[in-house]
């Protein structure tokens, strides 16, 4: 099994708790940031510029997206320009559509024609990806975020959507493919083996790359214990009601 540090996927951490996201900057395999509007109210971030500006002093040096949060085109381009302003390695997320299934291809090939650098978010189908990748063209470094997680919650194999949707931005070097919404340590590996570009992972699932390559009867042994452990410390007991003979 390939080790963590020969994975050639580029690992962003996905989140919006400030003191997590100061202690994954210190960890060289972590080349990014993903957050969006979710991610900070479940953090009480109350002051969406605040805090980003305040994360940004502290992590001048790698890409950090931050997401447009208005449903109309204009009230959008306005956010995203004056994202883009602030310092340090930004990328904009202009979501696929707005709320009423209106598509933003026009906003987003506006402001990457702008060298405004776009991550394109929320993204699901093929045909999304077609679209922004042509709205794309000759922009900005930008990504388009396919949220694979989601897709697999929906009972489809989300592999085969991600190898398309490479295939489709192959020709435009300034494009990369972000897997997001990963829900398993494993989707990393699925990215990285398929050669996609980035992949967002939140706190949750990058505490588990202590588990690469573990031995599997050592881990089996650990699970054995957990379950010893918890039921003595929950007192349970079972009464007993006739005496049965068994020898190993």
């Amino acid at each position: 099994m390939r080790s963590v540090s020969d994975l050639q996927v580029q690992v962003f951490a996905d989140g919006a708790d400030k003191a997590s996201m100061l202690a994954l900057y210190r960890q060289p395999h972590i080349k990014g940031f993903t957050t969006n509007p979710t991610l900070m109210r479940k953090a009480g971030v109350t002051d969406y510029e605040r805090f980003a500006l305040e994360i940004l002093e502290r992590i001048p040096d790698r890409s950090i997206s931050f997401e447009v949060f208005a449903d109309d085109a204009i009230e959008m381009e306005r956010q995203a320009r004056k994202i883009a302003r602030w310092p340090g390695n930004v990328y904009v997320k202009i979501p696929v559509t707005n709320t009423r299934q209106q598509p933003m291809y026009e906003l987003i090939r506006h402001l990457s024609a702008d060298g405004i650098q776009i991550n394109a978010t929320a993204v699901l189908a093929l045909d999304q990806v077609r679209h922004i990748a042509k709205a794309l063209r000759g922009g900005a470094p930008s990504y388009i975020s396919v949220f694979a997680g989601r897709v697999a919650d929906t009972g489809r194999d989300p592999v085969p959507l991600m190898k398309s949707a490479l295939e489709l931005i192959a020709p435009q070097p300034n494009t990369q493919l972000v897997w997001a919404s990963p829900r398993e340590l494993l989707n990393i590996f699925q990215a990285d083996e398929i050669g996609c570009h980035i992949i967002t992972v939140t706190s949750g699932v990058l505490k588990k790359l202590t588990l690469v390559g573990k031995d599997l009867h050592e881990y089996s042994l650990e699970t054995v214990r957990m379950f010893h452990d918890d039921a003595a410390r929950s007192g349970f007991t079972l009464e007993r009601t006739a005496d049965i003979a068994y020898s190993l």
